[in-house]
Formats: structure tokens, sequence, C-alpha cells
């Protein structure tokens, strides 16, 4: 299955290039992505652990593994990734997100391989990888279908893709949207368009096009009692993530 030149949309890009120096305040734009932080990384240790049999007792259980952080924007999640001992390459469509994430991976003694560049030019130039992250970019970008094609060519036989996103309902709009945006100001307004959002049956089917085997999904609940996030076997109405495997 080929995978469109460029599904990148470059009204998404603008939104995270004027937010890119935020990028390391837990206070600033990201700091909803500060919080969820920690559920995602147990999430994506624990899947990258089970298929790879990978001991997270050890310094650096990723070692000889290739990751690719699609969307990494500052380096949240390829920062850890590169401290477990993964080879991690984060790359990201916005150009002004880039400075940010290679000073502070300079500053905290971390070698990782940041790139302005798309899924699919990656793609085309045959790179491959053992884990491709793959979290909160599917609902930015112009055809999901074709950028999911686009990071399943990224995969080696075998390798494991993380993706979440925000499923698309009611409740969804009014907590990702008219809370975080307009409520609570953690973001600007327009960050998230509602009908960009995709329900787990339509990412599940997607992915299922795009030539991978999805094995688990699971929830991000926001709990706004203890101001904590946690994962979710059941709840999937707002933030949910999902495993594939490439056969």
């Amino acid at each position: 299955m080929q995978a469109p030149a460029n599904t990148v949309d470059p009204s998404e890009i603008a939104k995270f290039e004027a937010m890119a120096a935020e990028w390391w305040d837990p206070n600033g734009k990201f700091k909803p992505l500060h919080m969820l932080n920690p559920c995602r990384l147990d999430y994506i240790t624990q899947q990258i652990a089970g298929e790879f049999e990978c001991d997270l007792a050890g310094s650096r259980p990723f070692e000889g593994l290739r990751l690719l952080d699609i969307g990494c924007g500052g380096g949240l999640l390829s920062e850890p990734m590169a401290r477990l001992g993964a080879e991690v390459v984060g790359a990201d469509a916005a150009e002004g997100n880039l400075p940010v994430a290679r000073i502070h991976a300079e500053q905290s003694g971390l070698d990782i391989d940041y790139r302005h560049t798309t899924a699919e030019a990656m793609a085309e130039a045959g790179e491959q990888f053992d884990v491709v992250l793959n979290m909160e970019v599917v609902e930015h970008v112009a055809d999901p279908l074709g950028y999911l094609t686009a990071t399943q060519q990224l995969l080696k036989p075998g390798g494991l893709e993380i993706c979440s996103t925000i499923n698309r309902n009611p409740k969804s709009y009014a907590m990702a949207i008219f809370g975080a945006e307009v409520v609570m100001r953690w973001l600007p307004r327009g960050t998230h368009e509602w009908n960009k959002f995709i329900t787990p049956d339509e990412l599940f089917d997607l992915l299922r096009q795009a030539g991978l085997n999805p094995v688990d999904r699971k929830g991000f609940v926001f709990n706004p009692i203890l101001w904590s996030w946690s994962i979710s076997d059941r709840d999937l109405s707002v933030n949910y993530v999902t495993a594939s495997v490439k056969p």
C-alpha cells in the first residue's frame, strides 16, 4: 500500500510552532501533556517490554531497539525513551519545535536524532524502526489513513506502534475542547477540532487498513478531584491509546 506524498496540515503545524518555546514548562501551554506523561510512559514501557521481552528492572532495558517518536514536539517522550536505552529518532513537521528539543536533550546529556521531516518522507527514504510512537498526532493530519500507512511502512516486520488520540463524542467535546481550551485555558482555543477526533473502532479499522494488527487499547482517564490521570481498561470515552503490531 502506497502512502500519499504528504499528509501534513499546514494550519495544524502553525498552531504548535506558535507554542514551541513552552514545551518544557510544566505550567505552560503543554501542562496537560506534562500531567498525562507519566500515564503515557507507563503504557508505552509496558507494551514495549511485553513485545520485545525487555526487563524493565534493568538500567537500559530498551538497548538495541530503534525507536521513532513521530510528532515529537519538544521531546517529552523521546528523552525518557533514550534514557531507557533506545536509539531514538524524534521527527516533527513543525520545525520550530526542534531547537527546543535539541537544546533540552543536550542539557540532559542525551543523544537524540531530532529531524524536521514527515512520516511519509522517512518511509520513502526506507527508514525502519522496531517501535513507532505516534502520540496525539493522527487527529491533526489531513489524511489519517495515508499517515498511518506511512507509519506502518516505517516499522520492521514484528514492530510495534503505539498510537493515542481523542475519541469523538459529546463528552470529548466537553472535556478536550470546552474544558481544556475554554474553561481551564490549558491550550489555546482552536488547538483541537472535534470533527477530526476518531473513535476507537474507527482507529482500529484505519490501523487494519494501513496493514497493522491492533492488539490492545486502553483509556487515559482524568480525575478532576485527585487532579491526576490513570489508565482504564474500560473508559475510552475521551483520551485513549492503542498498540498494534506489524505482521
